[in-house]
């Protein structure tokens, strides 16, 4: 979609849905599954037979079945950086009562979620939950829970948390494959702290890219060692405004089509162009993250193009519509199969394909392991061809969440990389360690201003040489019962100011 540049395009600020999680069968070695309520298939439209045609049917009965399992969350979180002249810390030592402890920003912000089990799973926005130390959910009538994130996954903007109760109500289910342009809809959440609002709208457009999650990752759009966004939304013009996002789109008949995530506006409120998660995609999502902690990327090996007339004589393409295959990596699961490039992809598991945001949301609902059938039309002739997706690794099994990210130093989200004695003695240090990477969903991206590249000279009081000793004593930090500890260094080109930042190791 191409949008004026006075437009900006926002995520909304803090809010939830909830995403259903039948189907799977468990794994064994992880959690159990999630029952979730689904609805059956063709059962998302209500039908009203007395009404005239274009006209709006009875919306109390979708607002009923669906606001008792909205939720509101209200999100705490702060910032700590510290800057400090390095002569200071020469001569003086690091004397926190001198120069002031590390500065601490305190902010609040509130969202929407949707329970979606029985036990409290509720989904949400990543960006709802980001960064935050503290998560309160109020639930429809009126009770106050503490809540903990079960995962997160930015490529999606989809998150999972959870409350602590039972027979909580929850929502249906409805299948977003069935969604129609035109049809009515309902957003359901927690729009400038009003709880429980209701607006009505229709579906204006499916399958819409704005390309908004790549450039909300640290590093810009497909980072290192950050899945590829999926954006296939559901456009609607139901008023969305800041305190929506996470929030349920459902249809007349109350089931769950879409999780409410971003808005297109000049200034940052409604305008009449918002854009949600379609259920598809937080079903598959919510189900990983609280199985494995983690979500199970299938990985196809094609580069996909969508074609249009344009590009298609540029391919020398007969068709002008599907997905052209650009690329076959030879060691991927799209060349083991016998797709070439040049291939057209017109159908994925039956389901015709023309946009490539649709064709990424189609592949991004499987796991490692799961076949898909491509039907793929070469020199005008139509045959299917079946995969078995492929994980990060290139092989066909579950990726298990790495045992380091759970540890004091794994939740800072940080990678290190040891400097040559060469490299010290040009830069000017006697020692220190680099951070070559920052990922944007770890402490030191959300809550620091800390960029890569920035060396750690010090952890506390114990001058660091090695991504061994930084780790060893971000750890030994978290075993002796401190709260938090200060890591100190400074960037190349200007080690004259050192700088430091709290980070917590609880």
């Amino acid at each position: 979609m191409t949008l004026n540049n006075s437009w900006k395009t926002a995520l909304i600020a803090v809010s939830a849905s909830v995403a259903t999680i039948a189907g799977y069968r468990a794994i064994d070695g992880y959690r159990n599954d999630v029952v979730i309520n689904e609805a059956g298939s063709n059962g998302s439209v209500m039908k009203f037979a007395n009404l005239p045609a274009g006209q709006p049917g009875d919306f109390t009965f979708a607002a009923g079945a669906s606001a008792p399992a909205v939720v509101h969350i209200k999100a705490k979180s702060s910032r700590t950086v510290r800057q400090m002249p390095s002569i200071f810390d020469q001569f003086f030592g690091m004397d926190d009562d001198m120069f002031g402890g590390p500065r601490t920003q305190n902010q609040e912000s509130s969202g929407s979620g949707v329970i979606i089990s029985e036990d409290g799973y509720i989904v949400t926005n990543n960006h709802v939950v980001d960064g935050a130390s503290e998560l309160e959910v109020v639930t429809y009538n009126k009770k106050s829970y503490d809540a903990t994130v079960v995962g997160k996954d930015p490529s999606t903007d989809i998150a999972v948390i959870k409350i602590e109760e039972r027979k909580l109500p929850t929502i249906t289910f409805g299948n977003s494959d069935e969604v129609k342009v035109g049809e009515w809809v309902l957003a359901v959440g927690n729009p400038f702290n009003l709880e429980s609002t209701v607006t009505a709208g229709i579906i204006s457009a499916i399958g819409r890219n704005i390309n908004i999650l790549g450039q909300n990752q640290r590093g810009g759009q497909n980072s290192k060692g950050s899945d590829t966004p999926i954006e296939s939304f559901i456009q609607t013009d139901a008023a969305v405004n800041p305190g929506n996002s996470g929030g349920a789109l459902v249809n007349l008949s109350g089931h769950l089509i879409g999780i409410n995530t971003a808005i297109a506006s000049p200034n940052g409120a409604y305008a009449g162009y918002a854009f949600a998660v379609p259920s598809s995609i937080v079903k598959k999502v919510s189900t990983d993250l609280i199985k494995f902690g983690n979500v199970q990327r299938g990985f196809i090996g094609l580069a996909p193009v969508e074609l249009n007339n344009k590009n298609a004589k540029e391919f020398d393409s007969d068709l002008d519509e599907g997905i052209y295959v650009a690329e076959v990596p030879e060691d991927g699961a799209a060349n083991d199969a016998g797709i070439k490039k040049g291939d057209v992809i017109v159908r994925v598991d039956g389901i015709e394909t023309k946009s490539e945001p649709k064709f990424r949301e189609l592949i991004g609902r499987k796991r490692p392991g799961e076949k898909v059938t491509l039907t793929v039309n070469r020199s005008g002739k139509e045959k299917d061809y079946v995969l078995t997706l492929r994980n990060n690794k290139g092989g066909e099994g579950i990726v298990k969440k790495d045992p380091e990210l759970a540890s004091a130093y794994g939740k800072l989200g940080i990678t290190l990389e040891d400097i040559s004695a060469k490299d010290k003695e040009k830069i000017g240090l006697r020692n220190g360690v680099r951070i070559s990477e920052i990922e944007k969903d770890g402490f030191f991206g959300e809550q620091t201003n800390i960029e890569e590249g920035f060396i750690i000279t010090r952890v506390g009081n114990v001058r660091v040489n090695s991504t061994k000793e930084v780790k060893d004593q971000i750890n030994a930090a978290k075993k002796n019962g401190e709260e938090g500890v200060l890591i100190c260094g400074v960037y190349e080109g200007s080690t004259s100011r050192n700088y430091c930042v709290g980070i917590p190791v609880e």
